[in-house]
């Protein structure tokens, strides 16, 4: 069943013209060859090796060329209960690709935050204090980008859209979501959950540096079934996508 998603998502990518793909929860190294391997629009794919998975379970994939590539482990790492123990085991954090366009240097932050499984984001939630450390640290990361460079940072981070982790990174970090007041679940809740507790927990955020005639476009994608195998149809993920469109003059 795995394979037929990953299969099914390699052939989507493939279709469109994305520039760069971040992909969380990869957690063997198998689907990272199965997706690196049937991803053939994609001649560069980024992630950080190890024993199981790739790091963070995180893979970048891009047809650009990458000129830098770097992964940053959390540095907040608390076991805050039994469940947090996978974030543990995938060593969670921030996988940096740099590529150009035309001369503008593009710096693509793949990340995936601890899980809050008390679906609690209040300031004293064990949880939550986790998960402040670990935005302050990507936000750091994203304030050490050189000034010219177009910054995105995308991911599960696993807050919510308009609270105040999610106000205080984005003041501490500079960047700013090109879908601020959209709440729109960016995940499918497990059966017996109720769907009302979705939330919009998928971020693709930017930095923009000072450019004539830029836009940005966003959306979900991936929000629909699809066909995975023969008349078989199904979601190729419990989180649906993020879509940028960034141009400028």
């Amino acid at each position: 069943m795995t394979r037929w998603r990953l299969l099914a998502l390699a052939e989507e990518l493939n279709r469109r013209a994305y520039s760069v793909v971040c992909l969380q929860e990869v957690q063997a190294n198998f689907y990272r060859k199965w997706l690196v391997d049937a991803c053939t629009q994609y001649a560069t794919h980024v992630y950080e090796p190890f024993f199981h998975a790739p790091k963070g379970g995180l893979l970048t994939l891009a047809r650009l060329p990458i000129e830098q590539r770097q992964f940053t482990l959390y540095t907040a790492r608390e076991i805050v209960s039994p469940l947090a123990a996978m974030d543990l085991l995938l060593h969670k954090g921030v996988l940096l690709a740099r590529t150009a366009i035309d001369g503008v240097p593009i710096v693509v932050l793949n990340t995936h935050l601890s899980a809050n499984y008390s679906v609690d984001w209040s300031p004293n939630n064990r949880y939550a204090r986790v998960e402040h450390s670990q935005l302050r640290q990507l936000a750091e990361i994203v304030r050490a980008q050189p000034a010219e460079a177009l910054v995105i940072a995308a991911g599960d981070f696993n807050i919510r859209r308009g609270g105040w982790l999610y106000d205080d990174f984005l003041e501490h970090s500079g960047m700013l979501d090109p879908l601020a007041g959209d709440l729109r679940p960016t995940h499918r809740m497990p059966a017996g959950i109720p769907a009302r507790l979705a939330r919009p927990i998928d971020f693709a955020l930017l930095r923009l540096p000072a450019l004539p005639g830029m836009t940005v476009q966003s959306d979900l994608c991936f929000d629909q079934q699809l066909p995975l195998a023969g008349a078989r149809r199904g979601y190729l993920s419990d989180h649906y996508g993020l879509e940028l469109q960034i141009a400028w003059d």
